[in-house]
């Protein structure tokens, strides 16, 4: 029995670093949520115009916008890049061959 308790103890001070490493940084206040909601519609980015067809791009380009007015210092958004996933093939003449021409 003795030894279960050393090794619970163990277990236990072993663990603290782990619990110390999560998430550290403060709460954001709305006041902060706010603040960062002005720059980026200062920036030319405006949430509630109705008009999401280039939202992703909207966002990003207005938060480099901030980013650049506050020295460099950024965070979020998506990383650059491009993907043809789910787009429609090219048309090449060919659109009337069977599904499974040429396999």
């Amino acid at each position: 029995m003795k030894s279960l308790g050393q090794t619970f103890v163990i277990l236990i001070i072993l663990s603290a670093p782990v619990a110390s490493f999560a998430q550290s940084n403060a709460a954001v206040t709305p006041e902060q949520v706010r603040a960062e909601l002005v720059q980026l519609e200062q920036a030319g980015y405006h949430p509630g115009d109705g008009d999401n067809t280039n939202y992703p791009a909207d966002i990003q380009a207005a938060e480099a916008r901030v980013a650049a007015q506050n020295g460099g210092n950024s965070y979020g958004g998506m990383a650059g890049g491009t993907s043809a996933s789910g787009a429609p093939a090219a048309a090449t003449g060919d659109s009337m061959k069977p599904i499974y021409f040429g396999q």
